[in-house]
């Protein structure tokens, strides 16, 4: 496998002061270093920020983007990877390329490709990259080939240093039951939640981390709804939980989810997720548990909270099947063959979704 430097830029979260999320620009740089590859990081909000005086941003952001070229001049990358970066525009790519005539630049998005802000990104990065990677398979990606560039589905990746608890292996936790996410106006998860919560509440503990408001009338005890955690405190909601719910606000797009989801399964927590978007093409029962409707998630819940050994036994091997295929270092390995057009080092089980 031939060795390449990475100039990786993304919203690493510098300013945050170590209040971070497990975003997959870090598991992709992880990843690097497990392929023995040299990396190097930018993070442009941070750089965007911190480089604008008295706070005037349009500047900071004019500055941001020379800094990067400056980056790339003295890296000298041969692969530059472009995550979801507002203040990084085409004319700062463009340079970077003339400068390195040999470089293969790409963008990845792991935002729903119905998100209007996720398409205009999409297509203002459509002629400027060489390639396109995101979530979500199928016809959509078509939309941003241009008959030069690729479009591609990548998973969500995990990296154990991340995801570093197995609660397969556990007897005692906090909470039996969790789900976190952020709710938007006319959310199609909270007509599910209230579905679901009216069936299973007061029959285990369960906690509803970011919605504040209940989705029913009266909440009964052991049922909590708390704002948003993230960080460490993340974390340890992560590492005191059972089982969860991984739901998207749209199901049904092929291969799509949330990188929530290599979170849970990530943790070994029992992952509960909707049949629509046909995860079953990579993981099985034995894996993960998948639902039709809010009336056949409730009562599975409920069967797997009292049957604790067949809930240890598919979150365990839920969680060796997703660090072993969704590796960082392996969809790293994928995005870098795809787009330096190296032959593929293996059989990636999401291959076929490479759109020319």
């Amino acid at each position: 496998m031939k060795p390449h430097r990475i100039l990786l830029v993304d919203n690493l979260m510098i300013r945050r002061y170590g209040n971070l999320r497990m975003g997959p620009g870090r598991k992709l740089m992880t990843g690097a270093i497990r392929n023995n590859w040299r990396i190097c990081e930018f993070s442009d909000r941070d750089m965007a920020r911190l480089l604008a005086p008295l706070g005037i941003r349009p500047i900071g952001e004019v500055v941001a983007n020379k800094k990067l070229v400056k980056t790339a001049k003295n890296f000298k990358p041969d692969v530059l990877l472009v995550g979801h970066c507002d203040y990084i525009r085409n004319w700062a790519l463009e340079e970077i390329r003339a400068t390195l005539p040999g470089i293969r630049i790409a963008h990845f998005n792991v935002d729903p490709v119905y998100i209007p802000h996720m398409q205009d990104q999409c297509k203002e990065r459509m002629y400027s990259c060489d390639g396109i990677f995101v979530t979500t398979a199928g016809e959509p990606l078509k939309q941003w080939c241009t008959g030069k560039n690729f479009v591609s589905y990548m998973p969500n990746p995990s990296d154990p240093s991340m995801e570093n608890r197995d609660n397969s292996k556990k007897k005692e936790f906090l909470r039996d039951l969790f789900f976190a996410g952020n709710p938007l106006s006319a959310d199609r998860r909270w007509e599910l939640l209230a579905e679901v919560l009216k069936k299973i509440q007061g029959k285990m503990k369960i906690d509803i981390f970011g919605w504040t408001n209940p989705p029913i009338e009266k909440p009964e005890d052991g049922l909590k709804f708390n704002p948003g955690v993230w960080g460490a405190n993340y974390e340890n909601v992560l590492a005191s939980s059972k089982m969860s719910l991984n739901l998207n606000r749209r199901e049904g797009d092929l291969w799509y989810s949330s990188d929530r989801i290599a979170h849970l399964m990530g943790f070994g927590i029992l992952t509960f997720q909707s049949s629509l978007n046909r995860m079953q093409d990579f993981f099985t029962e034995d894996e993960t548990v998948f639902f039709d409707t809010a009336e056949d998630l409730a009562e599975k819940i409920l069967y797997y909270n009292s049957h604790d050994g067949e809930r240890a036994r598919i979150a365990f091997n839920g969680r060796e099947k997703y660090h072993k295929i969704f590796s960082g270092e392996r969809v790293l390995k994928f995005m870098v063959e795809t787009l330096c057009e190296e032959s593929y080092s293996e059989d990636y089980e999401w291959a076929s979704q490479v759109m020319r």
